[in-house]
């Protein structure tokens, strides 16, 4: 296998070329990018970054690095198809041929059927968060819509830079999606007790040039607004290319879809949950990464491996930092224990653990979901100390 190419320079696409190098692979790698500029880190985007940090510290490795590692990085350029039988990439006028291709092209904003939503921001992209920091330079009367870990983050900072925010979600809870009730609860306290008003299960009807009106009747005043209702996964070009196509691009356990010269990593990539076997898309740095490694293993040294890691995920909101371990879904049950740790279960099956300034807790379940299932009773009778069971 000499000429790979990678489609997408996010932190899994980047991490996919400098994986396939650390493995032994002396072919090409061309990595494609529809940014402009070198490939850098999206979670400080809305933390870290509005705050005042510097676009220099986002970058995820230097331009050298490209050279040294004969990595041929083009950035600033859309992908327009993949041609199957020909094996090669469409892009900016250019054909890129390829041995084996990874699609690593992640997810963009949902864009509800809102009237005036146009005039809402995002924040995905540098360009964003540039936009968005120039904007935060005067007091700003802020409305966000969704009630996520991007929305509920950009609000933490916003207020703390001294805006007016107010947050709408239309689920009944905020983060619904991934947090337990009792964790949506705390989140609720703290943002109020920061001065956020929070509007609960009462999605936006409607953006205007003053206001986001609510199904309500409620009217929000505001002079910005940031849309962050989610994300869809950015599929089209696998389906174009007659790949199956489902909330993602469908992979298997080692991340090949149903071409085996074309493998899939990251936000786009639906496989098998290694717990229950069920399709997941998980939204994650950490996963994008890890699925980078796995392949480029399988590649290079045909290693056998399934991907099996256990997902995690954090948020930063004010001086709460929200770490998840594992992977549960909504209808999960909850037990709460201590001061900030809540327990997930599928059944009898621990599913996730959830902290808040915990990191302890949080590294001990990471650990215990690796080493493999663990159940209620066991936790019960063992007081629900992870080093027990």
């Amino acid at each position: 296998m000499t000429d790979i190419v990678i489609v997408g320079a996010g932190q899994g696409g980047l991490q996919a070329a400098i994986s396939l190098r650390q493995e032994g692979h002396d072919g090409s790698i061309t990595l494609i990018g529809a940014e402009d500029g070198l490939p850098y880190q999206r979670p400080p985007l809305s933390k870290a970054y509005l705050k005042g940090g510097a676009a220099e510290g986002l970058c995820l490795r230097p331009a050298s690095f490209y050279e040294a590692q004969d990595v041929r990085l083009v950035a600033g350029t859309w992908v327009e198809r993949i041609d199957r039988a020909g094996r090669a990439v469409h892009a900016g006028g250019a054909r890129h041929p390829y041995d084996h291709l990874i699609l690593a092209t992640g997810t963009r904003n949902l864009r509800p059927d809102i009237p005036g939503l146009d005039r809402a921001l995002d924040l995905r992209t540098l360009a964003d968060a540039v936009r968005l920091r120039d904007l935060l330079d005067r007091p700003r009367r802020c409305a966000v819509i969704g009630g996520g870990f991007i929305g509920l983050e950009f609000a933490a900072v916003a207020r703390g830079l001294g805006h007016d925010v107010t947050i709408a979600e239309a689920a009944p809870r905020l983060m619904a999606r991934v947090v337990s009730p009792e964790m949506s609860a705390r989140f609720l306290r703290l943002h109020t007790d920061l001065g956020n008003d929070v509007h609960l299960g009462d999605p936006a009807v409607e953006v205007t040039g003053e206001a986001v009106i609510l199904r309500s009747g409620a009217r929000i005043e505001a002079d910005l607004v940031l849309l962050a209702a989610g994300v869809v996964p950015n599929a089209e070009l696998a389906a174009e290319a007659g790949l199956p196509v489902d909330n993602g691009v469908v992979v298997d356990a080692r991340m090949r879809t149903a071409d085996p010269a074309i493998s899939a990593l990251g936000d786009c990539a639906v496989f098998p949950d290694p717990a229950t076997g069920r399709p997941v898309r998980l939204e994650s740095v950490q996963a994008a990464t890890d699925h980078a490694r796995l392949i480029a293993k399988r590649l290079v040294k045909d290693a056998p491996d399934p991907y099996a890691a256990v997902p995690w995920f954090w948020s930063d909101q004010a001086d709460a930092k929200l770490q998840i371990a594992g992977l549960a879904e909504p209808g999960d049950a909850s037990v709460p224990r201590g001061a900030g740790a809540v327990f997930r279960f599928a059944g009898d099956r621990l599913a996730a653990v959830e902290t808040v300034n915990d990191a302890r807790t949080h590294m001990q379940a990471r650990r215990r979901l690796a080493a493999g299932p663990v159940t209620r009773a066991a936790l019960d009778a063992a007081g629900y100390d992870l080093t027990a069971v």
